[in-house]
């Protein structure tokens, strides 16, 4: 099995590309912690790993960030050791599905929440995905879209400028009753 990796915007975390599905067409799993990985065994054995502080699940890909101790020189032998064990073993990336929030909004916006999931879903999240991360809708309030983002976008130095000038300023050009977007952290 060959695994490849790539650097992603942020320092603190690599991209690992096994070849083949990890959530394959049943969306993201963000884990901030080996707490919140217990329903999957491959983040919880990443998590077994020192200086692992937060494990992405992608379509195709996982995404790991590290302390900052040791270094992704020391950090990727391990890393990817870990994941080919748990795909040779042929164990299961999730224990069960949890499923994902609508979002809170006034059902009176729905058709300009469904306007905002479409520009997100068709031109944020795949190049969003390309740097290993994710970003999900999880509201509209007042004109207010709110966002999380996840991956290697969680904690990255350039989100906050990704949010701002790239995202809302393409969410006010299509859709008038946006007037901003803000990073929430659930």
């Amino acid at each position: 099995m060959f695994i490849e990796t790539e650097s992603t915007p942020n320092p603190a975390t690599l991209k690992f590309l096994p070849g083949r599905d990890v959530m394959g067409g049943n969306g993201t799993a963000d884990f901030a912690n080996a707490e919140a990985a217990q329903r999957s065994p491959l983040a919880s054995k990443l998590f077994t790993l020192p200086g692992i502080t937060r494990v992405f699940l992608g379509a195709d890909f996982i995404t790991v960030t590290e302390d900052g101790a040791q270094g992704w020189q020391a950090m990727r032998p391990q890393v990817l050791g870990a994941i080919m064990e748990h795909f040779m073993a042929g164990a299961p990336v999730l224990d069960s599905a949890e499923d994902e929030a609508d979002g809170d909004f006034d059902p009176a916006d729905a058709e300009i929440v469904e306007q905002i999931k479409e520009l997100l879903d068709s031109r944020v999240r795949p190049a969003v995905a390309g740097d290993g991360g994710d970003i999900v809708f999880r509201g509209f309030r007042e004109g207010i879209v709110k966002l999380h983002l996840q991956g290697a976008c969680s904690g990255c130095p350039s989100s906050r400028a990704t949010l701002k000038h790239g995202v809302e300023n393409m969410l006010r050009h299509y859709v008038p009753e946006v007037r901003s977007v803000e990073q929430v952290d659930a």
